[in-house]
């Protein structure tokens, strides 16, 4: 395999390598395969965590999603004359994928290099508006923190609490986290105290890095109309 697969599979071993090399190969022969292909790589490479302590590959690619990217990176080399085709290719992968392929597809816009231009955007607010913690994180990868805009970035922040996504799986979360933010996740916090429910601790991620005044900390509650409403129904 190319250096570059192998730098997109470090989880991979030997066997599981070979497997998706000869995948590669007929790739590179028939881009056209890939809606073949791609779907087939759990049965065909391998399948599982790469990190034990993550088996829904949260925080990290499981394998099969490693081996989904390597086949987009061969793929976007392969039509790299033709980006508007590959965003075409990509962009049904997603449609029509079950979750673990879309989540291999979201993970392939943050790893593959060059990385693909904005026009795969609406696939990362599709993944956004599920309730599915592994596509919301995938969507919060590299690639939506570089495209989406402000605004939608720190709604998606705030779907990982509400859903459950651990913010240290939020790309470039400490660079982009401003006063809005974390203004906003202080309403969640109110909002979650005055129903009787608990705060999620990684609030206190975006919560310490703004100085609060005594009249805005969260813990002082507040009156003051949340931007939360109908977050979780979406």
């Amino acid at each position: 395999m190319s250096t570059t697969s192998d730098h997109l599979t470090p989880h991979l071993d030997a066997d599981a390598r070979r497997r998706l090399e000869a995948l590669v190969h007929e790739l590179d022969d028939e881009p056209e395969r890939i809606s073949v292909l791609f779907p087939a790589v759990g049965r065909r490479v391998a399948r599982g965590p790469s990190d034990a302590d993550d088996p829904d590959g949260v925080r990290h690619p499981r394998l099969e999603d490693e081996a989904r990217v390597a086949l987009l990176a061969t793929l976007a080399d392969a039509w790299r004359d033709r980006p508007e085709r590959f965003d075409r290719e990509i962009a049904e992968l997603y449609r029509y994928g079950d979750a673990d392929e879309k989540r291999g597809v979201l993970r392939a816009l943050s790893a593959i290099d060059p990385e693909p231009g904005p026009a795969s955007l609406p696939l990362v607010d599709d993944a956004l508006r599920t309730n599915d913690v592994r596509l919301v994180a995938a969507a919060l990868g590299a690639y939506g923190a570089r495209h989406l805009s402000v605004e939608a970035w720190r709604q998606g922040v705030l779907k990982c609490l509400f859903v459950g996504v651990p913010l240290d799986a939020v790309a470039r979360l400490d660079e982009r986290a401003d006063a809005e933010l974390a203004r906003m996740v202080a309403d969640y916090c109110r909002e979650r105290t005055a129903a009787g429910r608990s705060v999620p601790a990684d609030a206190s991620r975006v919560l310490e890095r703004v100085p609060w005044s005594a009249a805005d900390r969260p813990e002082d509650g507040g009156n003051r109309r949340t931007e939360t409403e109908g977050l979780e129904a979406t």
